[in-house]
């Protein structure tokens, strides 16, 4: 669905525009991420709205989408399939309450995630050159650090679940021993 919205825009956008040097291609792609973002906050914000968790689904909009710029995270097959899961997963965890301690070990998992595995799948989605690397592993462990004295048990869900995203597995076939 997304796929298709975006081919279609940026048909019509290259038809209305036909000297520009940015190709359809290049429009779709760009398209399908401006969908993507577009179609979680609202379906995820309106959700909340039946919810009654609207502060803490905010709150969850803006800090995993904070911390993924910094460190990355696994990408999901189709658009659809991302609004769709990160829409439930988001609602979800509007309704985790983890008390202070908790919310303290949550950090101290989320930081260690950070530490071994951030910056995780952004080689092919950005533009940020290998060297800075580095800087963005340190930003995203200080955001996260920062929530030891902000103490907020909706954004240590969020980075946790955010950490999460960066562990890399592999998918090596299991051999049988005959």
């Amino acid at each position: 669905m997304i796929e298709k919205l975006s081919a279609r825009t940026a048909k019509a956008i290259k038809e209305a525009v036909p000297h520009h040097p940015t190709s359809e291609a290049v429009l779709k792609y760009a398209l399908e991420g401006i969908y993507n973002a577009v179609f979680i906050i609202a379906l995820t914000l309106l959700l909340s709205m039946i919810t009654g968790n609207t502060k803490e689904t905010f709150i969850i909009l803006v800090t995993f989408a904070l911390l993924r710029q910094t460190s990355g995270g696994k990408h999901l097959q189709s658009g659809v399939l991302c609004v769709v899961v990160t829409t439930s997963l988001f609602t979800g965890m509007s309704f985790v309450k983890p008390d202070v301690q908790m919310t303290q070990m949550l950090n101290l998992i989320s930081i260690i995630l950070v530490a071994m595995y951030a910056p995780s799948n952004i080689e092919h989605q950005s533009r940020i050159p290998k060297k800075y690397y580095p800087l963005l592993k340190l930003i995203a462990a200080v955001m996260i650090a920062a929530n030891f004295i902000i103490i907020s048990p909706t954004v240590s869900v969020s980075f946790f679940v955010q950490a999460l995203t960066l562990i890399k597995t592999s998918r090596r076939e299991v051999k049988s021993i005959d």
